[in-house]
């Protein structure tokens, strides 16, 4: 019979480097995990080995060292940094007579506390199931009697093989509910399709400031805060570029390096987010010295979830730590590839949103518009889309609208009030409407 050591806080953390020592970022970003999943970190060891041990993953030598730092510093909690099969971890456990845990599992953990939506909660759950699922080990077995005899007949299976059963029946029920969850996300996105409401998504690695440039872009809540994983549940705003130019603006979860393979597919209905999004707006922090491989790192999660292929922006952020000036580079066909700003101090904001309406407002339509005294529905219509730029009043009781609005919009406004779309209502390519974009329309018929 196995016992798992009881719960606790006080940790001793190890960074496994096989074939080489561990990477000085990555000891710094594992502690930073630990610490973030509210571990009082005691002490790091690191650890180089050729390759894993399979019954402690650890050499025997190093199993016997961790023995003594545990017994000398009090801690009740091992961390390492690596993926652990379950009979290492349960190996690692026994000889340690302390709780063991491997990288997965920590931010399994993490998740699990930052999780706040019915969503979030659903697919932190199915995540940590999944993985537990395969560490199942037993804790009582007076039910287990399967012998004959008068009081010795028992329930025909193994408490294990209930427990199985059970881990496998809660996570039919949250695959169920989740599958729920992405009809219901899918029938809002199908809806922004239809509307032509282009999507987009902010990624990057985790902490570099997507929560804070989503606030500040469209005036939102999202928690932020200065540690990994501070927010998960995706956030989709309206953020209005232009009048008449309205994008859903999607903040979505940070990534990570070794990301558990559990949590892409829990968190798959919020990675849809990025995968069908318009545009991808690739938040790095600028400040960090590592950037260029959490890049890598980002581009990799998003190859893995079929997203590597979308047009992105790359934003900066973070500039008022390395003292860069705001600016934006081009790519060879003169479209912002990439916009340097700081979120926290709005330096630079307008330049990323002018990168946006470049790349999103190519089928604004910037015209004059006629309308007779009787379509009120129609300039109701595009007042609320906050089209109108301008309006004047016509002799005949009629107005005379300047608007700017998309294309298909203009259309579809004109239809459902039974007007005329004129086909000669191109996007404007001139700033002044009454040249090739002056459009006139009567009730019922072009003017």
């Amino acid at each position: 019979m196995f016992d798992r050591p009881g719960s606790g806080e006080r940790a001793i953390l190890v960074c496994a480097g096989l074939g080489r020592a561990p990477e000085p970022d990555r000891v710094e970003e594992f502690t930073a995990l630990a610490r973030s999943a509210g571990a009082q970190v005691l002490e790091v060891v690191t650890v180089t080995r050729k390759a894993a041990e399979p019954r402690y993953f650890l050499g025997t030598g190093k199993v016997g060292e961790l023995r003594e730092r545990i017994a000398a510093l009090g801690a009740d909690l091992v961390v390492i940094d690596h993926a652990l099969t379950p009979g290492q971890e349960r190996n690692l456990e026994k000889e340690l007579s302390c709780r063991v845990l491997d990288r997965s599992g920590l931010i399994l953990d993490i998740f699990a506390q930052r999780a706040r939506s019915f969503e979030g909660k659903l697919q932190v759950e199915l995540a940590q199931l999944q993985h537990v699922a395969t560490r199942l080990v037993r804790g009582w077995t007076h039910l287990e009697r399967q012998k004959g005899g008068i009081g010795l007949r028992g329930p025909g299976e193994t408490q294990l093989e209930t427990d199985r059963r059970l881990v496998a029946r809660r996570i039919k029920t949250l695959n169920d509910r989740l599958a729920r969850v992405l009809v219901q996300r899918e029938t809002t996105r199908r809806e922004r399709r239809r509307g032509e409401v282009p999507t987009v998504a902010l990624v990057g690695y985790t902490n570099a400031g997507k929560s804070t440039l989503f606030n500040r872009l469209a005036s939102a809540e999202v928690y932020a805060a200065d540690q990994l994983f501070a927010t998960l549940d995706p956030t989709v705003r309206r953020l209005r570029l232009a009048p008449g130019l309205e994008v859903a603006l999607a903040d979505t979860v940070g990534f990570v390096r070794d990301l558990p393979h559990e949590l892409v597919a829990a968190f798959r209905s919020t990675l849809q987010e990025a995968r069908e999004a318009d545009l991808l707006l690739h938040v790095i922090d600028a400040a960090d010295p590592e950037r260029d491989e959490r890049v890598a790192q980002v581009n990799e999660v998003l190859e893995s979830i079929g997203a590597r292929s979308l047009p992105q922006i790359a934003v900066y952020n973070k500039i008022d730590r390395t003292g860069d000036v705001p600016r934006v580079e081009t790519d060879a066909d003169g479209r912002a590839a990439r916009v340097w700003l700081s979120a926290h101090s709005g330096a630079g904001l307008d330049l990323l949103r002018d990168a946006l309406h470049d790349r999103l407002g190519s089928g604004l339509c910037h015209c004059l518009l006629r309308l007779p005294a009787g379509e009120g529905r129609a300039r109701a219509r595009l007042y609320a889309a906050g089209a109108v730029l301008n309006q004047r009043a016509l002799e005949d009781g009629g107005v005379e609208l300047e608007v700017s609005l998309r294309r298909h919009d203009l259309q579809r406004i004109c239809r459902e009030a039974g007007l005329e779309m004129p086909p000669e209502a191109a996007p404007c390519t001139g700033d002044d409407p009454s040249l090739e974009c002056r459009v006139r329309v009567a009730e019922g018929a072009t003017a």
